[in-house]
């Protein structure tokens, strides 16, 4: 199987291709340069592999949450490519590529938080399964990092967390004071990354869960960009 991933939900812009159990990635941190480095870095991942796009057999591609426009962009990419090559699509949460990242030695729950601006975040919880991959313990939210809206925190009261991602970095204080103890693991510094969406694609594709193109929706979580000239004052 040949695999093609890509996520630019995020600062971050990557692409990868799973070719049976091996990756390769081209990932940069580019704000406001997806458009740009995209589809320079899927041609380059196919003359690494020497493989040609008609021998992509699906496509992964990072849904969101994330940056309104890096999830517009990822999608259309995904989709314009399935469309070309007539293959399915498998949308991935950019929140459970963020988990899939975190430390598989540490045996705790995982939060996934993503910078939303505005003062909230993009969170999720994950816990890793027997087979490496992470699930998802309930559903995403977005919200105040002041007021994490997760029941899980309270379901799995007493556990230590692993905690990736930019509102950690952005919201640390925050965060720290919804947490049962201290992070057993903490980086502020990830970011969703195509190797992560394309393992956890792949079970998914096998399963027979993957999409057509016209099915590969980018999911937001929020449906506004700013605040209002009101809102910004009552913060």
């Amino acid at each position: 199987m040949n695999l093609l991933a890509l996520d630019t939900a995020t600062e971050a812009c990557s692409a990868a291709l799973l070719i049976g159990a091996d990756v390769i990635e081209r990932s940069e941190i580019a704000p406001r340069r997806h458009a740009e480095l995209i589809l320079p870095m899927i041609e380059s991942l196919l003359g690494e592999a020497g493989i040609s796009r008609r021998q992509i057999d699906a496509i992964a591609v990072g849904r969101g949450p994330g940056a309104f426009t890096g999830v517009r962009l990822a999608i259309s990419v995904a989709q314009g490519l399935a469309l070309g090559l007539d293959v399915p699509v498998v949308p991935v949460s950019s929140l459970a590529a963020l988990a899939q990242d975190a430390p598989a030695d540490i045996d705790a729950p995982i939060l996934a938080v993503i910078d939303a601006r505005m003062g909230e975040i993009y969170a999720g919880a994950f816990r890793r399964s027997a087979d490496g991959l992470v699930a998802a313990i309930g559903s995403e939210s977005v919200g105040p990092a002041s007021r994490l809206l997760l029941p899980q925190l309270t379901t799995l009261r007493g556990q230590s967390w692993c905690v990736l991602g930019t509102g950690w970095s952005a919201y640390e204080d925050a965060l720290s004071a919804q947490l049962p103890s201290p992070p057993l693991y903490a980086d502020g510094t990830r970011y969703p990354q195509a190797h992560a969406i394309a393992r956890l694609a792949k079970p998914q594709l096998a399963a027979g869960r993957g999409v057509a193109a016209e099915f590969a929706l980018p999911v937001y979580l929020r449906d506004k960009v700013a605040l209002t000239l009101e809102e910004q004052r009552a913060r």
